[in-house]
Parts: structure tokens; C-alpha cells; sequence
């Protein structure tokens, strides 16, 4: 397995998978997003705590920014389906380096699952980033924050 330091992260070439299935359900859902501007296609898949899997691609709107992100359309399934806590998450698109969930994404992440919840971004070449959500963001806001409220 070949690994570089980028960013202060560690880049990986075949990095474990604990599901390879979220990678297979991310890489066929991708080709599903609807990316007619950007051509910028990017499939998700999360397993919630039960072990089921979730899909979401991006869904863009000539208004922009209407359209949704694959995280969110993964977590939009999860929830219509009666759960609320995701176990694993991964996200991939066609790009030269793993992309990360946007700033939203990161918090729509938090608010279903715990810090140490494993994020494997990967690009169509192969190339993965694991991280956590407690790495993609530090210091979130939460409902503790609001417990006076």
C-alpha cells in the first residue's frame, strides 16, 4: 500500500475497508448524479448502525446553490427510511485527490454520527483518504450547545 502525507492527512492507496459494499453502492450511484453544469459527478454511501446502506449522488440546479450534495441525498434515504445513526461513510468522485464533504455536508454528517465515525473520500483512480467525522469537524456544534435553550 503506497502513503503520503498531504495536507497533514494520510493519503492512501488502497486503503482497508471495513464494507467494501459502501464503495460498490457509492461508484454506481455516481453515475446517477445529475451534474449537467459542473460535470462534476459524486456518489455517496453511508451503512447506518443497523447495517444497512444508503446512496445519495449530487443533484444539481441551474439555481444555484439548490441542488443537493450526495452526502445529503445518502442521509435523506437513511432517514426516510427510519434510522438516525450512521456507522461509515464513503464518498467518491472523479477528481486527482480524494474530495472532502463540503462545510454543510460536514454537519449534516454530525448530526448522525459520532466523532470517531470512519469518512473514506476516494477519486475513480483508486486513491482514498480516511478520516473521521471528529476530523472533518473539529469543534461542532451540537445539541449540547443548545441545552439551555
Amino acid at each position: 500500500m503506497a502513503a503520503c502525507r498531504r495536507n497533514n492527512a494520510l493519503l492512501l492507496q488502497e486503503a482497508p475497508m471495513s464494507d467494501p459494499s459502501l464503495a460498490d453502492a457509492a461508484r454506481v450511484v455516481r453515475e446517477n448524479a445529475y451534474a449537467p453544469y459542473s460535470r462534476f459527478k459524486v456518489g455517496a454511501a453511508l451503512r447506518s448502525r443497523s447495517g444497512a446502506v444508503y446512496a445519495g449522488c449530487n443533484v444539481e440546479n441551474v439555481a444555484y446553490p439548490e441542488g443537493t450534495c450526495a452526502e445529503a441525498g445518502a442521509i435523506a434515504a437513511m432517514v426516510a427510511a427510519g434510522e438516525t445513526a450512521i456507522a461509515e461513510v464513503y464518498v467518491i468522485a472523479d477528481s486527482p485527490d480524494p474530495v472532502p464533504p463540503c462545510g454543510g455536508c460536514r454537519q449534516k454528517l454530525k448530526e448522525f454520527a459520532g466523532a470517531d465515525v470512519p469518512v473514506t473520500m476516494a477519486t475513480t483512480d483508486g486513491a482514498t483518504l480516511r478520516l473521521t467525522v471528529g476530523d472533518l469537524l473539529p469543534g461542532a456544534f451540537d445539541s449540547g450547545h443548545m441545552d439551555r435553550a
